[in-house]
C-alpha cells in the first residue's frame, strides 16, 4: 500500500517538469542567450541629449526577455517581448504610435556581436502607409555597452534610424 504515494509522488513532479519545459526541450534560437545577459539596467541619451532607461528582465520561466523603455518625451513605458519560435528569434513591439510590429531576427552577427530584425507583421496596422517601426538592430559592444538603432517606416519610406547608445547601471 505504500507504493501509491510514491508513485504519485513521482507523477507529480514528473508533470511539473514537462510542463516547465520549453517547446522544442529547450532549444532556442541563436541570439537569445546573447539577450539575456542584457538582464538589468541600461541608461543613455537620446539625440537631444534627454535621459533613456531600458530595463531587460527574464519573464514566463526564462522563455521570453521583456524590455521596458523609459524615455524623456514620453508619458508611458515602451515595451518589446522578445522570445524563441522553433528555431527563430522574435520580438513584439507594444509601440507608443499605438501599434505591435512584430519582428524576426534575419542576421546574426559572428559571435552575437549584433542581431538585427525586421518587420513581418504586427496589429493595429492597416495599411503599408502606417507608421511603424519596421526594423531593429541591437549591436552589443561588450557587456556593459549596448546600442539600440531603432527604424521606422512610414508612407511606405523608412526614416532615418533613431540611435540609443547604453550603458548598464552597476551596483
Amino acid at each position: 500500500m505504500k507504493v501509491y504515494p510514491v508513485a504519485i509522488i513521482i507523477t507529480l513532479f514528473g508533470s511539473v517538469l514537462l510542463a516547465g519545459t520549453p517547446p522544442g526541450g529547450g532549444k532556442g534560437a541563436p541570439g537569445f542567450d546573447k539577450l539575456k545577459s542584457l538582464v538589468g539596467v541600461w541608461e543613455g541619451k537620446d539625440k537631444e541629449g534627454n535621459p533613456v532607461t531600458v530595463s531587460y528582465k527574464l519573464v514566463s520561466a526564462g522563455t521570453s526577455l521583456m524590455e521596458t523603455m523609459d524615455m524623456a518625451e514620453h508619458k508611458e513605458s515602451m515595451v518589446t517581448m522578445y522570445h524563441v519560435d522553433g528555431d527563430k528569434l522574435m520580438l513584439t513591439h507594444y509601440c507608443s504610435v499605438g501599434n505591435q510590429p512584430r519582428m524576426r531576427a534575419e542576421r546574426i552577427g559572428d559571435k552575437d556581436s549584433n542581431i538585427a530584425f525586421s518587420f513581418i507583421d504586427g496589429t493595429n496596422i492597416s495599411s503599408a502607409a502606417d507608421a511603424r517601426m519596421h526594423k531593429l538592430v541591437l549591436t552589443f559592444v561588450d557587456n556593459d555597452h549596448l546600442t539600440h538603432e531603432w527604424t521606422m517606416r512610414k508612407d511606405g519610406k523608412d526614416t532615418p534610424p533613431v540611435t540609443f547608445q547604453l550603458q548598464r547601471v552597476k551596483g
